[in-house]
Formats: C-alpha cells, sequence, structure tokens
C-alpha cells in the first residue's frame, strides 16, 4: 500500500516538472517575441531640384479651308435651275445654278436688231457722204452741207458703238446668269430654292475648296511674340496630333478676345472637317527653382499651403516620417511642381499617406522604390 502510494506521488511530480518545464520555455518565447519591433514599409522617392519647368497651354482655334466663300449672282433675278446640292463635290468651272434669262435675251436680240439698222444707216450716210464730197469738187454743194453729212456719218458711228457695247453688256449679263464653281469642292451649304427671286449679291451656295486644312487659333500677346512665322507646332485636331507650320502671325489684337491670331497649315494628310476645333499645344519655360512629385505624394495642409511626408533618417535601417509645408506652382495630370520647406535628395513618401503619421518609424520599402522624376 506505501509502495503503491510513493509510485503515484513520483509520477506526480514527474508530469508536474514536465509542465514546469514547458510553461517555462512558453514564457520565453512570448519574451522573445515581445521584444520583436515589426516597421512599416513605405514607398519613397529622392528629391531632385530643378531650376525650371515646361508649362503646356493649350489654345482653341477653328479649321477652315483656305478656299472658303459664299458664292453667288452679280444679277438679281428669278432662280430657274438648280443642278447641286448640300454634300455634292464640285469641279472648277462647274455649272451649280442658272438664272430666268428670258428678259436678257430680248434685249439682246433687240439690241441687235438696232445695231443692224444702224448699220443700214451708216452704209447710206458714207455713199451720201461720198456724194457730197465729189458735188463739193464741182461746187454743187456748200461746205456747210458738207460738214453736216460728214457730221451725220460719225454721229451715226458712235451710235453704233453704243449700241455695240450695250450688246455686249446684255451677252454678258446672260453669261453671269450662269453660275459656276470657282474652284474644286464640296458644296457644305444651299441658301436658296428653285423659283426663288434672289437680290444682287445673295449667296447661293457655301462652297469649302479641296485645298491643305488651315487652322486659325488665337494666343496671348506674350505668346505671340515669341511664335515665329514657319515655326513647326504641334496641333490637335479631334483624336489626331499633326507637327505643324505656322503660315502667319496676325499683326493685331482681336479686340473681343484679346488676343493674337496664328495662321497654321496643316499637312496635306491631314482629315478635318471645315469649322472642327483645332488646339495648339504649347510648351513655355519657366525660370522657378523647385521639385517635381508624385500628385499622391501631397496631402491637405494650412493657409493655403501643402504637406510632403518626409522620411528622416533615426537609425541604421529605421527612418522616421516628418511634415513639411510646400507650395504648389505648376501641376499636370500626373505630378507637381512645388517649392518649401525641403531639400535635394530627401526622402519623401510617395504613396499610402493614408497609413502613416508625423513622428511614425518606418522602414524603406527598397524592392518598391521609384526613381525620382
Amino acid at each position: 500500500m506505501f509502495a503503491v502510494r510513493s509510485l503515484s506521488q513520483r509520477f506526480c511530480y514527474w508530469v508536474t516538472g514536465l509542465s514546469l518545464v514547458a510553461l517555462t520555455a512558453c514564457g520565453s518565447d512570448v519574451k522573445e517575441h515581445a521584444q520583436t519591433v515589426e516597421y512599416q514599409s513605405v514607398l519613397t522617392q529622392a528629391l531632385v531640384p530643378h531650376d525650371r519647368y515646361q508649362k503646356i497651354q493649350t489654345y482653341t482655334g477653328t479649321i477652315r479651308s483656305a478656299n472658303t466663300t459664299g458664292i453667288g449672282f452679280e444679277l438679281a433675278g428669278k432662280l430657274n435651275t438648280i443642278w447641286v446640292d448640300s454634300g455634292d463635290l464640285v469641279k472648277k468651272g462647274q455649272i451649280l445654278a442658272q438664272l430666268d434669262t428670258d428678259l436678257l435675251i430680248a434685249e439682246k436680240q433687240q439690241l441687235e436688231a438696232s445695231l443692224l439698222q444702224t448699220q443700214a444707216d451708216i452704209d447710206l450716210a458714207i455713199s451720201t457722204l461720198a456724194r457730197t464730197q465729189k458735188l463739193k469738187t464741182q461746187n454743187y454743194v456748200s461746205a456747210q452741207q458738207l460738214d453736216e453729212t460728214q457730221q451725220q456719218v460719225i454721229s451715226l458711228q458712235a451710235n453704233q458703238k453704243r449700241i455695240e457695247a450695250s450688246l455686249s453688256a446684255a451677252k454678258l449679263k446672260i453669261e453671269k446668269s450662269t453660275l459656276t464653281a470657282p474652284f474644286d469642292g464640296v458644296i457644305s451649304q444651299r441658301y436658296h430654292n428653285q423659283g426663288e427671286v434672289i437680290a444682287l449679291g445673295s449667296a447661293v451656295f457655301n462652297v469649302v475648296g479641296n485645298s491643305q486644312p488651315v487652322a486659325y487659333i488665337g494666343v496671348p500677346v506674350d505668346i505671340a511674340q515669341q511664335l515665329t512665322a514657319l515655326q513647326h507646332v504641334d496641333v490637335r485636331v479631334g483624336k489626331q496630333t499633326f507637327t505643324a507650320q505656322i503660315a502667319g502671325i496676325s499683326a493685331e489684337v482681336n479686340p473681343t478676345s484679346r488676343t493674337v491670331q496664328i495662321r497654321i497649315q496643316l499637312p496635306e494628310s491631314a482629315r478635318a472637317i471645315n469649322g472642327e476645333i483645332a488646339y495648339l499645344v504649347y510648351q513655355q519655360d519657366h525660370i522657378t527653382p523647385g521639385f517635381w512629385v508624385p500628385m499622391s505624394a501631397l496631402t491637405d495642409g494650412v493657409r493655403g499651403l501643402w504637406n510632403v511626408y518626409v522620411a528622416v533618417k533615426d537609425t541604421a535601417s529605421v527612418y522616421k516620417i516628418e511634415r513639411r509645408d510646400v507650395e504648389i506652382i505648376y501641376t499636370d495630370e500626373q505630378q507637381a511642381y512645388v517649392k518649401g520647406a525641403i531639400q535635394p535628395n530627401e526622402l519623401i513618401i510617395v504613396d499610402g499617406l493614408h497609413k502613416v503619421v508625423v513622428g511614425q518609424h518606418v522602414h524603406l520599402a527598397d524592392n518598391l522604390a521609384v526613381e525620382a522624376l
């Protein structure tokens, strides 16, 4: 009985000892884990100083063909025939429309008859003058009669020239009653209908030529003074971007827009419709020291300023986060040009600013480091 109890006690002591060893081991692991500090990794970028930045400005204008005009008759009258309509392709000299010419034809026939009658009167007067001159040599007529006969011939000849001029004018009016295309192009719009009586000089069609398209863009005076004729610039039309040449710069300021008009000749390969919007993309250098930083590196500050977070070295591999005030000078879609309380080669945090706070210790994510802009 005593031996059994002694054996049981020994077994209990042995189990208790193993438990104490196990607890001691667990305690050492907990202590070791508690002494290990994990730091958050941050993505940084070194600041590179710049003495200037390029500001991209976009100015708008319109596309117009070099030959774009509203054409009409030089005479008033009734529109008798229309041969073309909007969207039709036309060739130079092609008949587009015609006025009613019945009255002009009648006037022409009347003048032709008057011319024939005048010619007959001239022939008779010339014959009379020849007889009068012969009789004068025989002293059968007076000098007064001879002078009157000569004057009659001269008057009839002058009247003949007047009628011939009127006949030429009538023929020209008939010719002008037919409207032809002044150049190759497209009918963009028709303003009148058949049978309509149109006024003198009223446009019947608007014709857009097939010549190279030209962009007319207004720019500020200071930009116009930096540009020169024949200079190459970038012009965007729709989804197309062309390298075009400046054909001319206006010599005056538009009183409404206060801009100077630039005439830019687009390349022959350009596909642009008359009236389409054109954009002049111009890069201008501004001499201002600063740094380029990603937009993701900026956070709101106070008093109109912005903040960046700088990783300052604390120990061998640990960095401490500090906040610096900066001023945004210029921005584009992806980055900003700033100046302020930052120095060259300082490391700014470029992503995940919402995950860190000022004074926090962090590690640098070397495997994710980005190159400076």
